[in-house]
């Protein structure tokens, strides 16, 4: 189970409560400016202008405590600097490669290791991720009209994106790939596929049944699959608990069978 619900919140042209002094405050105005937010430094406008988010990054922990009393009164969820049990939300580190964004937080337990993470995948994952997701964006009404079938589609760009594959995004020149792919797109993977677990760590699958099931639009298993391994499927896959009775596939679909460990 996940402790927090991660969702991107789009600010721009909106106001946003940010109180306090200091470099804390500061740091949470250039966050809110960089994602196009109106900066609002009084409580009281901000509720008048029906703002929703609230930083709050007083020193004194009476006056953060009263302020986030009455901005949470006022339907606004909270940030309190340093201060989790007065937080609605925690603000994660953040890897741009817009419109790619890629955010890592701790829940609050520790901001240093999600910055050290985000360096690690700063080091892996190229400036030109964002040119490529551009591209597909653009490229969108042409690979609906090619398949026009949403698990079709899926599987074409899950075979395309993957690794090794013509529009791998960690490979070099991928993004000035997409529109030769778009005339000739290859569809993904589809049928019935086997996998019987080694354990319940889903550290041990390998990298191919890793990336089948996190593609499969079925999932069919038996109770005895741990729900760690079950949260390596798409959220949006049709789950199946069919104990040890067989699947029949379609060649439009691809469905994972996981069968539990000995």
């Amino acid at each position: 189970m996940i402790e927090t619900l991660p969702l991107f919140h789009r600010i721009a042209g909106r106001p946003v409560v940010v109180l306090g002094e200091g470099e804390a405050a500061q740091a949470k105005r250039r966050l809110v400016e960089r994602a196009g937010g109106l900066v609002v430094t009084d409580l009281h406008e901000g509720i008048a202008g029906g703002a929703r988010l609230a930083f709050v990054a007083h020193e004194d922990d009476a006056r953060a405590e009263a302020d986030a009393r009455r901005a949470r009164d006022a339907g606004m969820l909270v940030n309190a600097t340093d201060r989790p049990a007065l937080c609605d939300f925690t603000v994660p580190s953040i890897l741009d490669r817009s419109p790619v964004l890629v955010a890592i937080g701790t829940g609050g337990a520790s901001a240093g290791l999600a910055k050290q993470v985000r360096l690690r995948l700063e080091a892996l994952l190229p400036q030109s991720l964002g040119t490529l997701a551009t591209a597909l964006g653009t490229g969108r009404a042409a690979l609906r009209a090619r398949f026009p079938e949403a698990g079709e589609r899926r599987r074409a760009l899950d075979a395309a994106l993957a690794g090794g594959g013509p529009l791998d995004p960690l490979a070099d020149g991928s993004a000035g790939r997409v529109e030769a792919w778009l005339a000739d797109p290859r569809r993904g993977e589809a049928g019935v596929v086997e996998i019987t677990l080694r354990s319940d760590d889903p550290d041990d699958l390998t990298l191919r049944e890793a990336r089948l099931l996190g593609t499969a639009d079925v999932v069919a298993h038996d109770l005895r699959v741990a729900p760690a391994v079950l949260d390596r499927a798409r959220a949006d896959a049709v789950r199946v608990d069919i104990g040890h009775a067989p699947v029949a596939g379609t060649t439009n679909s691809l469905t994972v069978v996981l069968k539990a460990p000995a």
